[in-house]
């Protein structure tokens, strides 16, 4: 049996990581509406810590900026090409480590705490409300916790209307509709209240459950999907003004669970 791991060592040793947001539209609107989101909450000289952060694509655009950024990253592979890209930034820190075990940072550290990959990641119910509960920890009181998190329906039509749509459901949902987790899926999805839920009895005040990316990973696939330079800054725009009502989440395929230390 592979561990949690192994599984995402072996995967992200052979996808480009580094490249995830500039090389598509989807993934482009993804980082501009949550950069948009940072920035409601986060301002030059905020102490950041971002928990699994890939290559570092939010923590090195934050520090660039001003802030005063701590980088965590599980795999090796995504660590090296974080600590290459930000060798010159003198206000970035970066550590191995797990998203379940926090434990070389203090208690009420950090101004504002990014989760923007474990979620995709955790798939024990132990491990999932361990993860969360360290991110509270490390969080100043009246700070800002952001938890990135898939949409198990985006993960069903982006993936799963290529012949595949059987072993997508199965992969995803019981056969009473519940839906599935477990480290073999390698990204798990939530529903959106199931994943709410989760914080039901942490202490924290929820802000708000945004989308970040619409619709545009499935359409992007299409031979006749084109989307201009001009166009595309007039989407993000639009995008924003649209990215928390209620009825468009269930669509995309990335979304932030946003909430605030008590």
């Amino acid at each position: 049996m592979s561990t949690r791991k192994e599984i995402l060592s072996s995967f992200y040793g052979q996808y480009d990581e580094d490249g995830r947001t500039t090389r598509s539209r989807h993934g482009q609107l993804e980082f501009c509406t949550t950069m948009s989101y940072i920035h409601r909450y986060a301002a030059p000289g905020s102490k950041i810590l971002e928990v699994g952060a890939g290559t570092g694509r939010y923590s090195i655009a934050l520090a660039k900026e001003g802030m005063d950024v701590t980088a965590v990253e599980l795999v090796e592979n995504n660590l090296a090409v974080l600590r290459e890209n930000s060798k010159e930034l003198k206000n970035l820190e970066s550590y191995q480590g797990d998203a379940t075990d926090l434990s070389r940072f203090s208690d009420d550290s950090f101004d504002v705490t990014l989760f923007f990959g474990p979620m995709y990641h955790l798939y024990e119910a132990d491990e999932v409300s361990r993860a969360i509960d360290e991110a509270i920890r490390v969080t100043k009181p009246g700070g800002v916790i952001m938890f990135a998190f898939i949409s198990v329906f985006a993960i069903m039509y982006a993936n799963y209307f290529y012949g595949n749509w059987s072993a997508g459901q199965k992969m995803n949902f019981t056969e009473e509709y519940k839906v599935r987790h477990f480290k073999e899926q390698l990204f798990t999805g939530y529903d959106i209240t199931e994943f709410e839920e989760l914080f039901q009895n942490k202490p924290v005040e929820w802000i708000t459950t945004a989308g970040v990316d619409g619709l545009l990973e499935p359409i992007e696939k299409r031979s006749d999907f084109s989307l201009t330079d001009e166009d595309f800054k007039k989407l993000a725009d639009w995008y924003l003004a649209f990215s928390e009502k209620r009825e468009l989440l269930g669509t995309t395929n990335h979304l932030l669970y946003i909430c605030r230390k008590q």
